[in-house]
């Protein structure tokens, strides 16, 4: 079988170690791939002691995806039990009917041991489930040991048969219980769950919620076409838009965007005008700065004057000076 497959598969790898750690039947279950297909699983499992299926033998398929382990198993039952439909693929937390809680870590082993610690729960008219009087299930319990699989012969042939002394007996019994035990807490942390029954009685609050629904119906009706309408307004817009700009120029799209945004932005006066009487603001300064070098005419103005009043006043003092002499 090993050269039918590619040994680089993650999901071929895994089924050979898992069929390499499973090929030891123990006395409660037994699992192992069909010789043509590494995908298909027969296993075989014994029924839980204490309950209807004590002293049953059931036998079943587990079909596994090519991506396995990412996703789960689907898990068919052959015998009949009382529990679950035969020849349907049933529906678990560890079924292909939820890949949303399966687990990567999960095994066949584990699928084996959930299979077990469901059978004495209520089926809650999950898919593939069964609702059996005690009775019925304990009758099919005891006809179970006679069934015949195709591939597999008589299931009961394929466990592991009892020890003769007494020690192995009694190591046998304690393997049965730690069995149990253990597929008891797998069926605690799994939950069996399925769509609604539509043929099931509807409780109070789901016909409350349906006449709830029915009555919103007609809003979200309303709601939906009107957001429809807007979208079919929003995208004649944007056809009209693109109609009218297809035979623009580059520079003419540039020139309709910056009026575009020029229109958008807020009146805001010009720097240096008072927004209320539109004076400027240090009109004087801004004079003197439109005339060049007028700072320093004046200062060459102010200069000459003052050169011209100290020859004035020089000449002045002289003229008194040599009248003085001339009259003495």
């Amino acid at each position: 079988m090993e050269t039918q497959y590619n040994q680089r598969s993650p999901a071929v790898k895994r089924l050979m170690r898992e069929a390499q750690e499973m090929s030891t039947a123990t006395k409660d279950y037994f699992a192992q791939p069909l010789e043509d297909n590494l995908f298909e699983w027969h296993f075989t499992v014994r029924g839980p002691s204490d309950t209807d299926y004590q002293g049953g033998i059931y036998h079943g398929r587990i079909i596994l995806p090519t991506d396995y382990p990412m996703k789960p198993p689907n898990i068919i039952v052959l015998t009949p039990n009382g529990r679950f439909e035969v020849g349907k693929k049933i529906c678990l937390s560890i079924s292909g009917h939820h890949p949303e809680s399966w687990q990567p870590s999960w095994s066949i082993r584990t699928a084996l041991l959930a299979i077990i610690g469901f059978m004495p729960t209520p089926g809650e008219g999950t898919i593939g489930s069964l609702n059996y009087s005690p009775e019925e299930r304990r009758k099919l319990a005891l006809s179970s040991v006679q069934f015949t699989c195709d591939q597999c012969g008589n299931p009961s042939l394929l466990l592991r048969v009892s020890g003769e002394t007494q020690e192995d007996q009694e190591e046998e019994r304690r393997q049965n219980a730690a069995t149990q035990l253990e597929a008891k807490e797998i069926a605690k942390t799994m939950s069996i769950s399925s769509p609604t029954d539509e043929t099931a009685p509807k409780s109070k609050d789901q016909s409350e919620s349906e006449a709830n629904g029915t009555a919103n119906s007609g809003l979200s009706r309303e709601i939906v076409e009107r957001k429809k309408a807007s979208k079919a307004a929003q995208e004649r817009f944007r056809q009209k838009l693109l109609a009218r700009t297809k035979g623009l120029t580059g520079l003419d799209l540039k020139i309709a965007s910056s009026n575009s945004n020029r229109a958008h932005q807020p009146n805001i006066p010009p720097a240096g005008i008072d927004p209320l009487g539109q004076q400027p603001r240090g009109a004087a300064r801004n004079r003197q700065q439109e005339v060049p070098g007028l700072n320093s005419l004046y200062d060459y103005l102010i200069i000459f004057l003052v050169v011209a009043i100290s020859a004035l006043l020089y000449r002045r003092l002289h003229g008194f000076q040599a009248d003085e002499q001339v009259m003495s």
